[in-house]
């Protein structure tokens, strides 16, 4: 890495840090407004912002590109539209910053209460997702933090096109313009070096294949708050409602294959009709699904045979693989052994199946009867999320403004001496 490219991560980082104190003072008045002139910007900028993510649309047509991949770049009406309503959430939400929780009073008469603030500067990673840019940035900034974001060199005139529009909103909001930063420079190597950046980098968000996020996570001095793959199962109880059940795992898979929330494994009681198996398989066959059976579903219907890997497979991809199970505790033994810890549901009307389920299953979102693709911050009323965490620390499942912020304790007191 050359002098040139580590002096711009260097003077990036500098200005990130000068302002951080300013942006975790702002006020909710403040914020807000910058919010709602960003989002403006945004809406304004629409033909501005299709037109740059069409150069980089034209440049990952010319490269062997997955499908998935494609369609977490591409930037259309709708999108452009659900980052504007995202940021509207976000502003519709409450400021997290200052919030007083658990006051009491100790053994020896002191007041003690917790104060949620911000982490500071978070440094988010990401690959494709242009729409990353608005969504990350609106909740580092709502819940006071400083912005640094390194996205792809494949949606890089996406993302300078959104970063222009939401500075457009801190400076209406005289609120300084380095709260929010897009490393442009596109070597590799500041990745490399931003993770070590411990000093002037409070987290770390990857958003990305699990090969990325390995290596950030396995070579950062900063904390990282990550997740791996999105391994999501729905499992069909026996005493499911068959039209729903249907429904909700097509709409599992189907709804967008490239997202996490995707389903991969379908699970289903071997206690239910193979009638209503097959009907599931063909529709599934109809959407020009690939079907990856167990040894028992193959016996029964024409799939193929699913193999070991298959079961830890993210497809990302018109692939499912289908298991039959005895019961609801086989199905939660295989999802805790073989799943990624994000995201799982079980389609029942049995209370003790879906309590049992509930409880038992280890992941950071877990349902009943929903599909999967659900599991989205915004769908959570978060407003937008800068990812999903299958961590167990700091913050679990989609992370929206309490995820970007941490309590410290407020002790109170009256003079009071320690014997």
């Amino acid at each position: 890495m050359n002098d040139k490219n580590l002096s711009d991560l260097d003077e990036l980082l500098k200005k990130a840090n000068e302002v951080k104190d300013e942006v975790s003072s702002s006020t909710f008045e403040q914020k807000n407004r910058a919010l709602k002139e960003a989002a403006q910007s945004l809406n304004d900028s629409r033909e501005t912002l299709k037109s740059a993510n069409d150069l980089d649309m034209e440049d990952a047509s010319k490269k062997d590109l997955l499908e998935s991949f494609i369609d977490r770049l591409k930037l259309n009406e709708q999108r452009i539209d659900s980052m504007i309503s995202g940021i509207h959430k976000v502003i519709d939400l409450k400021d997290p910053v200052g919030q007083m929780s658990d006051k009491t009073t100790s053994p020896s008469g002191f007041l003690v209460s917790k104060m949620r603030v911000p982490l500071g500067v978070i440094g988010i990673i990401y690959e494709s997702r242009p729409n990353v840019t608005a969504d990350a940035s609106a909740l580092c900034l709502k819940s006071g933090n400083v912005s640094v974001l390194r996205g792809g060199s494949e949606a890089i005139n996406s993302n300078k096109a959104i970063e222009k529009c939401m500075i457009e909103g801190l400076l209406a909001a005289k609120m300084p313009k380095n709260s929010i930063q897009l490393l442009k420079n596109q070597d590799r190597a500041l990745v490399a070096e931003m993770i070590k950046r411990d000093k002037e980098i409070d987290l770390i968000i990857p958003r990305g294949g699990k090969n990325l996020i390995q290596v950030i996570a396995k070579d950062s001095s900063v904390p990282v708050l990550k997740h791996y793959d999105g391994l999501c199962h729905v499992y069909i109880d026996e005493k499911a409602d068959f039209n729903k059940a249907k429904d909700i795992a097509l709409n599992a898979k189907t709804y967008r294959y490239g997202i996490c929330g995707a389903m991969e494994t379908l699970l289903i009681s071997e206690k239910i009709s193979s009638s209503l198996v097959s009907d599931i398989i063909k529709s599934f066959e109809a959407k020009s699904v690939e079907i990856r059976g167990c040894e028992l579903t193959c016996k029964s219907f024409d799939v193929s045979q699913a193999s070991e890997k298959d079961w830890t497979s993210e497809y990302l991809a018109p692939i499912l693989s289908i298991k039959l199970v005895k019961n609801v505790n086989e199905a939660i033994e295989h999802i805790n052994f073989y799943g990624s810890g994000h995201t799982d549901c079980i389609v029942t009307e049995d209370e003790k199946a879906k309590e049992l389920f509930l409880r038992k299953v280890d992941s950071s979102s877990v349902m009943h009867n929903l599909p999967t693709c659900f599991a989205d911050g915004f769908e959570y009323g978060l407003g937008a999320e800068v990812g999903i965490s299958t961590d167990k620390l700091h913050a679990r499942g989609p992370v929206g403004l309490e995820g970007l912020t941490s309590e410290k304790f407020i002790v109170e007191g009256n003079g009071q001496i320690r014997a």
